[in-house]
């Protein structure tokens, strides 16, 4: 729900508070920051660092925008710093254990992109099994008139198992068993009242399932726990679907896995270097390739966005945020 200010001196005040934006966002976060706060555009200004130091002791909020780290260096430089307002549910690119220990509210936009990102999953799991993408440019060239598109594999008899069942997890899972296939997961621990079988260990997964359905948030607990392994132990017909963050996969191990035939493909929305894919990657004619749309609709992205503006909104009138991330709970502590 939309976070509704009060009277009109309310909305007067909130004028006052200085947010940063270190890259641009989409317009409907902008315009809905610059309509309620003071919104200071990091990108806009010849060099961004002296504009953060001229503007540091009156910042009190912050949108980051994509692709920037803020971490406590960059903390050090705003001592008002009370809110960080993420846009997406990862927060990877946030020390947020580190606004924790300042008191600094880190929130993300999570439910508004669930049922998206959890579509675009089983999608690009079917574009990958049964080669949507490669068949659509087969009939383009005109080789339909010469034979018909060579036979794929199928999603028939295949188990998955996902690795984080968390809500975007579940909603995966919701749709998979429309398709009547057997379902596992891991995680740090096992799940109480969901009918899926918990595996402790990811290669014990591996080895049982078909497919592995990534959808863990990025970090230092996940980075790189889709190693050679895990592939290896996956099969030659294994395949790999990542939709929840790159580094969650080591990218060399898939290349070399997918080069050397030890899984059969993989289909994948997120890289450890956005929006820089690795030319291997790119050359591999049977893995499909997204540039980071699961959340990519006008519906969910404005949804995603308004999430932004109404945490600020709240917090600067003195509600408290509406969706803190874990590592910086709400504890009732007015701004």
């Amino acid at each position: 729900m939309p976070a509704a200010l009060g009277r009109p001196q309310e909305i007067e005040a909130l004028k006052n508070v200085d947010v940063l934006m270190l890259s641009p966002m989409m317009p409907l976060v902008l315009e809905g920051i610059a309509r309620e706060f003071n919104l200071l555009k990091a990108w806009e200004a010849p060099d961004r660092e002296a504009f953060i130091r001229e503007h540091a002791p009156r910042i009190r909020g912050m949108a980051p925008g994509s692709h920037y780290r803020v971490d406590g260096a960059l903390m050090d430089k705003l001592p008002k710093l009370e809110i960080i307002a993420n846009f997406g549910v990862g927060y990877d690119t946030i020390d947020a254990a580190e606004a924790g220990r300042r008191g600094i509210i880190v929130t993300n936009t999570p439910d508004v992109l669930t049922e998206e990102v959890a579509d675009l999953a089983i999608g690009l799991l079917l574009a990958t099994i049964r080669q949507l993408p490669q068949v659509d440019r087969y009939l383009r060239a005109g080789k339909w008139l010469e034979k018909p598109y060579p036979l794929t594999a199928t999603l028939r008899d295949r188990k998955v198992g996902i690795l984080g069942l968390g809500r975007i997890g579940k909603a995966v899972a919701k749709r998979l068993e429309a398709f009547g296939l057997e379902i596992g997961y891991h995680g740090r621990s096992a799940q109480k009242d969901v009918p899926y079988r918990f595996y402790p260990s990811l290669v014990e997964m591996a080895k049982d399932v078909d497919v592995l359905m990534c959808v863990a948030p990025g970090g230092t607990e996940t980075k790189g726990m889709v190693n050679a392994e895990v592939m290896r132990a996956l099969g030659p017909d294994g395949v790999l679907i990542n939709v929840g963050r790159g580094s969650v996969v080591d990218e060399r191990a898939l290349i070399e896995a997918l080069r050397n035939k030890e899984i059969l493909t993989a289909g994948l929305d997120v890289f450890e270097d956005e929006p820089r894919v690795p030319k291997e990657l790119i050359e591999i004619e049977h893995a499909v390739l997204l540039p980071h749309v699961g959340s990519a609709s006008v519906h969910t992205r404005n949804a995603m966005g308004q999430l932004v503006v109404d945490n600020l909104s709240s917090w600067f009138a003195g509600r408290g945020p509406l969706t803190p991330v874990a590592e910086t709970p709400w504890t009732g502590r007015a701004a």
